[in-house]
């Protein structure tokens, strides 16, 4: 217990020349905080000794492919002897949450309420742990606006429907607003790992981040739609005179928790369809995997170059 009272003495961790902020005195009054969500404790389990060395949190849609991700940085960082990277989240059907070396694969599920949930729960984790120097990355899939379909972008700015850069949430009946704000460092140190051998393009843009997969995203093909196609074209060049480029559902909430927690995190997407030529996917699904590898190639560069400079 004494431990415990340590750690929440600040509700507040150093980590190299950033804090990683918990924002919250009642974890003070905590005996034991149960994770609820990845099935684990920081009474429970040795925290620093299972997660100490984590430098890295990589967040993305489904296990599966956080479970490759996973397996493909442990080949990247040399740690095949290692054997497979296991799940620490194993005990929950929730969430997955695999490790490899310095990195953490995170699956978050699908739009800013499943996200929320493993993003603190996560925060907590890497305190708890006594983790230093974390950057969080959301490595995931997109609509293009007007680009090639497999096509990186590194979002140098976050958007909700309204194209304001702010998580607005509902707490005890009241709207409140986190700002969105990108660390504009980290975006170019990203865009920076692209190669001009890349079979893919990378680059820099405005990220929307809708509330929903359909109406949200001006879809045509959903259960509900009380619009036109050319309403929804006209829509669709506004967000790219506004300098848009991609929408997904995540976003936002990530960059604006990111911000709250003062850690730095970044948003690396592909996109899978451009959706000025259509709203739904018709590329056979093996280049569709293949595309999704894009973004994780990047921040796989990044890890190294940042391990590399570090050793």
């Amino acid at each position: 217990m004494d431990a415990l009272k340590e750690q929440n003495q600040d509700a507040k961790l150093i980590t190299g020349n950033r804090e990683v902020r918990l924002n919250n005195e009642n974890l003070k009054r905590l005996t034991e905080d149960h994770l609820y969500h990845i099935a684990l404790s920081n009474v429970q389990h040795d925290l620093r000794q299972l997660f100490g060395d984590v430098k890295f949190v990589c967040f993305g849609g489904q296990s599966s492919r956080m479970e490759k991700f996973a397996s493909f940085i442990s080949k990247e960082l040399g740690l095949e002897d290692n054997g497979p990277p296991k799940n620490y989240a194993g005990n929950t059907d929730r969430y997955a949450v695999y490790k490899a070396g310095p990195v953490l694969s995170v699956s978050h599920g699908i739009g800013i309420p499943s996200l929320s949930i493993i993003f603190q729960e996560i925060v907590k984790l890497v305190y708890y742990a006594g983790c230093r120097d974390v950057t969080f990355f959301r490595i995931g899939t997109s609509g293009g606006l007007g680009l090639e379909p497999g096509t990186v972008v590194v979002s140098e700015r976050v958007v909700n429907g309204a194209l304001e850069p702010s998580y607005k949430m509902v707490v005890l009946g009241k709207t409140i607003d986190r700002p969105a704000v990108v660390d504009t460092t980290l975006v170019e140190d990203l865009a920076n790992c692209s190669l001009n051998s890349d079979n893919f393009k990378t680059v820099k843009g405005t990220t929307l981040c809708a509330d929903d997969f359909y109406e949200g995203q001006g879809r045509v093909d959903g259960a509900f739609c009380e619009h036109e196609d050319g309403e929804k074209f006209s829509w669709l060049r506004k967000l790219k005179d506004n300098g848009v480029t991609n929408m997904e559902m995540e976003s936002l909430g990530f960059i604006a928790m990111c911000h709250r927690a003062n850690i730095k995190g970044a948003v690396c997407c592909v996109t899978l369809l451009d959706r000025f030529e259509g709203d739904g996917l018709t590329t056979n699904r093996q280049l569709l995997s293949e595309w999704q590898t894009f973004p994780q190639i990047i921040v796989s560069r990044y890890i190294q170059q940042k391990l590399n400079e570090s050793s």
